[in-house]
């Protein structure tokens, strides 16, 4: 069994974790504020993407039936999956923010304080992937993808920004959602309390914040690493009622491009939330 003192972001708030093969499903019970509502954590890390499956499936059943797909909201049940790869494309797409392909169809904008975000391959397509987006070969056998053939990154920047709307309404009606996770791909450095300085600085390179409609922070959460090049890690959350307005991801401790002892470049890929509502 992982020790919990591994679980950074767990033993802060006083978590009780519960450990089954790479599956982590943790209830939180410590308390920041009087206010502060506890979630359910999910977290696996592995070598491929069998072995974060069954969590990631796991997740999918908490937030419910059915995936909703392009469906016009709102709707009362199920959730949403983005996994960035346009039905198989190995097209790279140029960098753009705020990013609103998902706006209409799946209620959900992304933008970044970089120059933009982009979906691309690890390598290869026309345009050759991330290898040539950063200029950097070795993103070739850095990442691989927990759906083929895509992965989603910022450029510029280690930082995206996820906001939910009512789908079908084209960004006009903000929603709220009650559960998020994302894959993440070449996760190096351990759990810990978080990128750069920021709470203690435990190296721990991929770090989630959940936020309610009012800004305030409900929760904030650490990818668990998975030593070696193209590995994948899974951190999502669920509370009992739609509570999530938007979410900060930082992902990596630096933007790129060189990934190394030093550094740890990290690409997302899935991204499951429940239905916005």
């Amino acid at each position: 069994m992982k020790k919990l003192k591994n679980l950074g972001f767990a033993v802060a708030l006083g978590a009780v974790a519960l450990l089954t093969g790479s599956f982590n499903q943790t209830y939180a019970q410590g308390n920041t504020s009087k206010d502060f509502v506890a979630p359910t954590v999910f977290q696996a890390t592995g070598p491929n993407a069998a072995s974060i499956q069954s969590t990631v499936d796991a997740f999918r059943a908490a937030l419910g039936e059915p995936n909703n797909g392009n469906a016009p909201g709102p709707l009362a049940n199920g959730r949403r999956e983005i996994n960035w790869d346009g039905g198989g494309s190995d097209t790279t797409t140029a960098p753009v923010t705020p990013f609103n392909v998902f706006l209409n169809t799946r209620g959900a904008q992304f933008t970044t304080p970089g120059i933009g975000l982009s979906q691309a391959p690890p390598s290869g397509g026309p345009q050759g992937g991330l290898a040539v987006l950063f200029n950097n070969p070795t993103y070739a056998n850095a990442f691989s993808t927990f759906s083929p053939l895509r992965l989603f990154t910022p450029v510029g920047s280690n930082i995206t920004d996820a906001a939910f709307f009512v789908p079908g309404s084209n960004g006009s009606v903000p929603a709220s959602v009650r559960g998020f996770g994302a894959v993440f791909t070449d996760v190096d450095q351990p759990d810990g309390s978080g990128p750069g300085l920021k709470r203690g600085n435990r190296q721990s390179s991929v770090l989630v914040e959940f936020f309610g409609v009012d800004g305030q922070l409900l929760f904030s959460g650490f990818a668990p690493a998975s030593p070696g090049d193209e590995g994948l890690s899974f951190l999502g959350i669920t509370f009992s009622d739609p509570r999530i307005a938007s979410v900060r991801i930082i992902a990596g401790d630096v933007a790129g491009p060189n990934d190394d002892q030093q550094h740890d470049i990290v690409m997302m890929d899935d991204f499951i939330y429940a239905e916005p509502q």
